[in-house]
């Protein structure tokens, strides 16, 4: 396994798209991959600062309030857009949870305009009048993996997303509302990109979809990686799964 070459993560916005304890997933994606003595770095990819797609093996934009939500997504469309096509069209791996999630596409409409999106992924998405998406969620995903491919965490997001007609979801809801509340869609996904409204953190609950995207930043079938002792991480899967009440 190529362990010495480790895994760069650009991480857009750090300071900003950083709520809801999203930065444990980066927490956690770190200790697996000191865990097996892959080395880690995190490369913090600010306002006005440029994203080279050749610095990294994986693109992670995390989820924020919306006046940060308003500050990065001109910087987003405008300065970042170009880069962010260029890993999109090498397939580079990239997560983006929630506020990140709803600027891969082509807006963001709220009350007060319209935010641009990143224009990677088709879809679009509306702050919607009703009431905010919230609680424990779970959605069944064709991922495969020792869960069958089902994954666990928390929403809460007033958006509604829409996916378009070229655009496939990361799955559809077993629990919960996932993008609209009415559809059963839940996330995005094109080969590698992932979008989600999945929080708590997601990967923390769902450590086998943390090594799905370590294997494909590294290039490699995920039964390569070694083996870690996983009951903790097995166990907090199956409390998310008990919060959403989905029987195992």
């Amino acid at each position: 396994m190529p362990a010495e070459r480790g895994v760069t993560v650009g991480v857009l916005y750090p300071d900003l798209l950083n709520i809801y304890a999203d930065r444990g997933n980066l927490l956690f994606l770190r200790r697996r991959c000191e865990w097996r003595g892959i080395p880690f770095r995190l490369l913090g990819v600010g306002l006005g600062e440029s994203l080279e797609p050749d610095a990294i093996d994986l693109v992670y934009i995390g989820g924020g309030q919306d006046r940060d939500q308003e500050l990065c997504a001109e910087d987003l469309a405008l300065l970042k857009r170009e880069s962010l096509e260029e890993i999109a069209s090498r397939d580079i791996p990239l997560l983006a949870v929630c506020g990140g999630y709803q600027l891969l596409g082509s807006g963001y409409e709220t009350d007060h305009g319209t935010l641009p999106g990143a224009g990677i992924a088709d879809l679009s998405t509306t702050r919607a009048n009703g009431p905010r998406l919230v609680g424990p969620c779970a959605v069944q995903t064709d991922l495969g993996g020792p869960t069958n491919g089902l994954l666990a965490g928390f929403e809460n997001h007033a958006g509604r997303t829409r996916l378009g007609e070229s655009a496939s979801a990361l799955g559809r809801v077993v629990s919960g509302h996932g993008n609209n509340g009415s559809d059963g869609t839940e996330g995005y996904r094109s080969g590698n990109i992932v979008g989600t409204y999945l929080h708590g953190p997601l990967l923390p609950k769902n450590w086998w979809f943390a090594d799905w995207l370590l294997a494909r930043c590294l290039g490699i079938d995920i039964e390569e990686l070694a083996e870690l002792d996983d009951r903790l991480e097995r166990a907090a899967h199956s409390e998310a799964l008990r919060a959403a009440k989905v029987a195992q």
